[in-house]
C-alpha cells in the first residue's frame, strides 16, 4: 500500500468528503458546524455555513451538493466526538448546498410527520433520487431508532423504507444497482438490502423489522462508519477505533485492511484520473488524508 499523505488538518470532526472537478474536496466539519473546501496545495476555505451538525455529502443530478445534517452535538473536553445532543437540537435535516455559492435550502425534516433525528449519509441512484441513513440520536441512557429513507432532490417526496435499525451510517449502491450497503456502527455489520427499483428495496419476511442481510463484520470493538463501494464491486468500510479502512468482498470475505494514522477514520471516498486516489477524513485528529488504493473506486452517478 502506498504511503498515507496528510492534505490539511484543524478540521472539527471532518466526514463527508467529496471530489469536484477541480480537484479540490468539500467536506464537513460536525463539530464546527460548517462545510470546508480543500484545494489540492491544501489550502483551506469556508465553503458553508451549515449550522447543526453536517454529517454525509453528496452531489446530486443537477450539479448542487446534498448534505445530511445530523442537528448537532454536545461536546466535552478530551472527547473529539460528540457526546449528547446539542442543547438546541430539535431534529435533524437534509439540506441542498448551491455548488457555487453554498448557500444552503431544508429540503426535509420529517417523514410521515415523524421528525428525523439524525440524517448521516446518502447516495445518489441512476434515476435522480438518493437513498439516506438515519443514524438516531444517542442519549446517556437511550437511543433513537435508526432508519433507512429514499427522497427526491426537488424537496417533493421522503419515503421510509426500513425502520428501525439499530445505527445505520454509511451506504452506497453496488455498480449494477442492484444492491444498496449500509454500514451499522454499534455492531460492525455490513448490511445489504436488495433494489426493486429506485426507491424500493425488498420486504422484510417474518417477523424481521427489515431485510437487510448482514454480509460481513468484524470482531472486537470496532464500529462503523462510512463506506465507499469500489469498481469491481467491493465495499471499503472506514472502522472506529481500530483505526482501519476495512475492504469487504460483496460475499463478505474481509479483501484487505489498511491501518490509518488516526482510531476515528470516519469517511472514504476516490478520485483523480485513475479513480485510485482514495481520501480519507481522519477526525480524532482532524485532518484529511489522501493515498493510492490498489484498485479504482467506483466513480459515483452524478460526480
Amino acid at each position: 500500500m502506498s504511503e498515507v499523505r496528510i492534505l490539511a488538518t484543524g478540521f472539527g470532526f471532518p466526514e463527508g468528503p467529496v471530489v469536484m472537478p477541480d480537484g479540490s474536496v468539500i467536506l464537513t466539519e460536525i463539530r464546527n458546524n460548517r462545510c470546508s473546501r480543500v484545494t489540492p496545495d491544501g489550502k483551506v476555505s469556508l465553503f458553508s455555513a451549515t449550522g447543526g451538525g453536517p454529517n454525509g455529502l453528496a452531489v446530486g443530478p443537477d450539479g448542487a451538493l446534498y448534505l445530511c445534517n445530523n442537528g448537532g452535538s454536545r461536546y466535552v473536553e478530551g472527547h473529539s466526538m460528540g457526546v449528547a445532543p446539542h442543547p438546541d437540537y430539535k431534529h435533524g435535516f437534509v439540506q441542498r448546498l448551491d455548488r457555487t455559492t453554498g448557500a444552503l435550502t431544508t429540503l426535509y425534516i420529517e417523514c410521515d410527520g415523524h421528525k428525523l433525528s439524525a440524517p448521516n449519509d446518502l447516495v445518489f441512484d441512476k434515476a435522480g433520487g438518493f437513498y439516506f441513513t438515519d443514524l438516531g440520536k444517542r442519549y446517556a441512557r437511550h437511543r433513537d431508532h435508526g432508519g433507512l429513507y429514499y427522497a427526491l432532490p426537488d424537496g417533493s417526496k421522503i419515503v421510509c423504507l426500513a425502520y428501525p435499525i439499530l445505527s445505520p451510517n454509511g451506504c452506497g449502491l453496488s455498480p449494477d444497482g442492484k444492491t444498496l450497503y449500509v454500514a451499522d456502527t454499534e455492531g460492525s455489520r455490513l448490511l445489504a438490502f436488495d433494489v426493486e427499483g429506485p426507491g424500493v428495496i425488498a420486504k422484510p419476511k417474518g417477523h424481521a423489522p427489515h431485510s437487510g442481510r448482514v454480509i460481513g463484520g468484524v470482531p472486537g470493538p470496532a464500529r462503523f462508519d462510512s463506506l465507499a463501494v469500489l469498481a469491481s464491486g467491493n465495499i471499503a468500510v472506514a472502522t472506529l477505533t481500530t483505526g482501519m479502512i476495512t475492504e469487504f468482498a460483496p460475499s463478505g470475505k474481509i479483501v484487505r485492511e489498511v491501518k490509518m494514522p488516526d482510531i476515528y477514520p470516519t469517511n472514504i471516498c476516490f478520485g483523480g484520473s485513475d479513480m485510485r486516489t482514495a481520501y480519507i477524513t481522519l477526525s480524532d485528529k482532524g485532518q484529511l488524508a489522501a493515498m493510492t488504493w490498489p484498485e479504482p473506486g467506483l466513480k459515483l452517478n452524478f460526480n
